[in-house]
């Protein structure tokens, strides 16, 4: 018997991974299944939101005076490329087309504003506008696969010691240390999100 696309969407949505990857949240996982979503669109944002749920928890645990909004921060890394939905040719090449598409979509299937922004906001870290969850969205997208961008980094570091009135460089390596150890299980993850073909 031959696999069909929706059986690999629900695979990529439930299989564990290897070390185990965390559920996506309930609503972003019905929305992906109404969507008919790209099952290794799926497998992305799983990938994605468990980094994001370490590196938040890190957050909070050393950070209590930023207030960090958690369950926004796991649902914006959930549902940050949904838009790719629309632009699956997003998927596997470059293109910015899924960002304001899904926050279009995300709005137009009744999520608030507060909570679709992260579609458009993952790949915006220089707007003078992001907030402290925009920038953990967008540090969770690069260093599931551990790629380490300068400019989003020393943006973090900038928020991290305005908020502690820490030095910079404190702040620094306490960052460094978080993103080396949860790049270090870079592998897992993207074998896992290879696994699972593009439909388009």
């Amino acid at each position: 018997m031959t696999a069909t696309p929706t059986d690999f969407l629900v695979l990529a949505l439930d299989t564990p991974g290897e070390p185990p990857l965390r559920p996506l949240p309930a609503a972003v996982a019905e929305l992906l299944r109404s969507l008919d979503a790209p099952p290794r669109l799926a497998a992305h944002l799983r990938a994605v939101h468990d980094v994001a749920v370490e590196l938040t928890d890190w957050a909070r645990d050393r950070y209590p005076e930023l207030g960090v909004d958690r369950d926004s921060v796991l649902f914006g890394s959930a549902i940050h490329d949904v838009g790719k939905v629309l632009h699956p040719e997003e998927l596997t090449g470059a293109g910015s087309a899924h960002e304001d598409a899904g926050r279009e979509l995300l709005l137009s299937r009744g999520f608030p504003p507060s909570l679709a922004r992260f579609a458009a906001t993952h790949a915006s870290w220089d707007d003078p506008l992001v907030t402290i969850e925009d920038l953990l969205v967008s540090t969770a997208d690069k260093v599931w696969k551990d790629k380490r961008v300068t400019s989003l980094e020393d943006r973090l570091v900038k928020a991290l010691a305005a908020a502690t009135q820490r030095e910079p460089w404190e702040e620094f390596l306490a960052l460094d240390d978080v993103l080396a150890r949860l790049g270090a299980g870079a592998g897992p993850r993207l074998a896992f999100q290879s696994a699972f073909p593009v439909y388009t």
